[in-house]
């Protein structure tokens, strides 16, 4: 199996990505099951959050590079492209859309749409073999996987510009540095960090971690007043929740 689910207490779900999901993630074969088993947890309402993992060296390593290399010879590749940027930017799009929060536990090496997988995560926790790289360069494509929108709004443009232009490849202590992973811990912490990360953040209602990750997302797409307006109707219709109320009745019980 490439693909193995965990679930734990408090609505954690783990998804671990093994073999070929985590070496090769994104070809024909592995991106649609990897896909679907995110896609799952985001859409049970009795998962809370979710922890993505690797297993190995490899958090998501990326594409299957002999897969391009047939592709080229097929005359394919645009269209094997095609194929899996197709089922990869919805993914991203609703990991950040989702009121699931998202936690990446990154293990190994990040790169290429494997990079854009763990950037797209709500928090990122690494330990310390965690690698973070881009890769595009290296084989004549131009970045993807959201890579670089999301970068520049963890570690700014002109990190970002660096990473790229150069190929740099991260360590755990220079992604810590620049902003691109949040916290790192030993190895043999990091499903425990994950977890209690997990927990902590998912604690709050559905509603607040929608609409909490909404705005964080759309914020720097709108003017001051337009953020305004949109924090309103937001919260107006938190006014409306049941945990609202709950909240409001256990605050004034303390």
């Amino acid at each position: 199996m490439t693909v193995q689910i965990e679930n734990r207490d408090n609505g954690i779900r783990i998804v671990r990505l093994t073999g070929a999901a985590a070496s090769k993630s994104f070809s024909r074969e592995s991106l649609p099951i990897i896909a679907q088993a995110i896609d799952d947890g985001l859409s049970d309402q009795s998962v809370r959050a979710m922890i993505i993992t690797g297993d190995g060296k490899f958090f998501s390593a990326g594409a299957d590079i002999h897969a391009f290399q047939e592709a080229i010879d097929a005359n394919d590749a645009p269209q094997l492209i095609r194929d899996l940027t197709n089922i990869l930017h919805p993914l991203l799009i609703r990991i950040r859309q989702s009121s699931t929060i998202v936690v990446g536990a990154i293990n190994g090496a990040a790169a290429g749409g494997g990079l854009g997988l763990a950037l797209a995560c709500d928090v990122r926790i690494g330990s310390p073999k965690a690698k973070l790289a881009a890769s595009y360069a290296s084989i004549g494509l131009s970045p993807d996987g959201g890579t670089t929108w999301l970068l520049p709004r963890l570690v700014g443009e002109h990190v970002s510009r660096r990473f790229f232009f150069e190929n740099q490849i991260w360590s755990a202590e220079d992604a810590l540095g620049a902003g691109a992973l949040d916290e790192v811990v030993e190895a043999g912490q990091l499903m425990n960090r994950s977890i209690e990360v997990a927990t902590n953040w998912s604690q709050w209602g559905n509603h607040f971690r929608e609409a909490t990750k909404h705005l964080l997302h759309v914020q720097t797409l709108n003017d001051f007043e337009t953020h305004l307006k949109h924090e309103q109707t937001l919260i107006e219709a938190a006014g409306t929740t049941p945990e609202f109320k709950e909240g409001v009745s256990t605050f004034l019980g303390k």
